[in-house]
């Protein structure tokens, strides 16, 4: 052996007591892979962004290592992974979080890609996200507000970013009993998996304070990785190092990934003028109080669905051809749907057009400050109208409350006409 690179003495000390034969090749040169991830950190909200995080919501990072112990494995933790995400889904308040998955490499290539999917399908039609694991996993820890995970080093790593976690597996005994990381699991405090999660996930945020133990260990040379390992890398090649700076690539932006939520959402409504308090979740938002509606995406799994919805949304760009565009897809869907009473087309992060039985089509944009889910301009149009609100013909801007803030949402008459029939149901 040439070299073993480490990132910190207490590894080298580690490594001395059990084969001090290979102590001679250690190299100590920090820790990369955190390094870029540092270098990151002033792009946080830019990857929030990219996957569709609003401003107040709390994104979720779920992480699993490649072990039968782990979060994902096939031991004592089995099923617990994909059993646990459709709870948070029906759990947590679809305006207040995003959930979000990074799992190992060899779960995806163990089990296989679809696999994976179709285990996790129903979290996915609840809006979960499933994290590039070779590319952005890096970038979610960064974005990521909470981390429930196990004894890899993902959830090692966001801890020593500063970001509360929970522990859903231990893998006590596949740990070095001296290591840090032992000692993290250890003290780290632990999910219940048959409590509520929402209530623990408020606690692990209003609790956390920042562990010195993994900042302090993942690398003794923060920011410095690069320089050491090229000038060791120079030096097993006998070459001279080059004079210019020793550099990493940096963290890539994700694709643009907003949720995407195909399962139905119980919506609860209160109306005070033109004040509307929102809650939208899988199951029925039992903390909220008020008027309540189903919205429905379109391509909802189950078409009974829509039979059922107050609101179908869909998005798409303005001039699909497959659609025929906002004002002809809602004349469409208010045809078929007698019961809907808001058909909206969502065109854009802050944009949708919305048809209003009785009302006409409406172009729905973000006002100064918004940032929701376009989804739910539709739902609290919908509340609003059914409470006897009336538009008047310059518009109007209603005032759309979250559990994180107050949006304004500008609403506006169209002059496109939907096709006949529809708008007099």
């Amino acid at each position: 052996m040439d070299a073993l690179v480490l990132s910190h003495p207490e590894q080298l000390a580690r490594l001395r007591r059990v084969c001090p034969e290979a102590a001679e090749a250690a190299v100590l040169a920090g820790d990369p892979c955190y390094d870029r991830m540092l270098a990151g950190r002033p792009y946080r909200q830019r990857f929030r962004r990219a996957w569709g995080v609003r401003r107040g919501q709390r994104l979720v990072v779920l992480n699993s290592t490649w072990n039968p112990e782990g979060f994902f494995g096939n031991g004592g933790s089995e099923d617990l992974l994909p059993s646990l995400l459709p709870r948070l889904a029906a759990e947590l308040p679809a305006d207040e979080y995003r959930v979000a998955a990074v799992l190992h490499p060899n779960i995806w290539y163990g089990h296989g890609p679809g696999q994976v999917r179709a285990w996790l399908d129903r979290a996915r039609r609840h809006g979960l996200v499933l994290v590039d694991p070779l590319s952005s996993w890096r970038q979610a820890l960064l974005a990521a507000d909470v981390v429930i995970g196990d004894f890899g080093a993902v959830s090692y790593y966001a801890a020593a970013l500063g970001t509360p976690v929970l522990l859903a597996a231990a893998g006590d005994e596949r740990l070095d009993p001296e290591a840090p990381l032992a000692d993290f699991v250890r003290t780290a405090p632990r999910l219940d998996p048959h409590a509520p999660l929402g209530a623990q996930l408020e606690r692990a945020l209003a609790s956390h304070r920042p562990w010195r133990g993994p900042a302090e260990f993942v690398s003794s040379a923060p920011g410095g990785s690069a320089a050491l390992l090229r000038r060791s890398f120079y030096r097993l090649l006998d070459l001279d190092e080059p004079t210019a700076p020793a550099l990493l690539e940096p963290l890539a932006t994700p694709p643009y990934e907003p949720p995407r939520r195909t399962a139905p959402l119980r919506v609860r409504a209160r109306v005070r003028g033109r004040r509307i308090d929102i809650e939208r979740s899988a199951e029925h938002p039992y903390a909220a109080s008020g008027e309540g509606h189903l919205a429905v995406h379109e391509e909802t799994r189950n078409p009974s669905d829509l039979a059922l919805a107050d609101v179908i949304v869909r998005e798409g760009t303005p001039d699909d051809p497959r659609l025929g565009g906002p004002a002809h897809w809602a004349a469409e869907v208010l045809e078929r749907h007698p019961q809907c009473a808001v058909a909206a087309y969502i065109t854009g992060p802050d944009t949708c057009t919305a048809y209003a039985r009785q009302h006409g089509l409406l172009q729905l944009s973000a006002g100064p400050e918004a940032d929701i889910d376009p989804a739910a301009y539709a739902s609290a149009l919908h509340a609003w109208l059914n409470a006897g609100g009336t538009m008047p013909p310059e518009g109007t801007t209603l005032r759309v409350r979250t559990a994180h803030g107050t949006h304004p949402v500008v609403a506006e008459f169209l002059t496109a006409s939907p096709r006949s029939g529809a708008a007099g149901r």
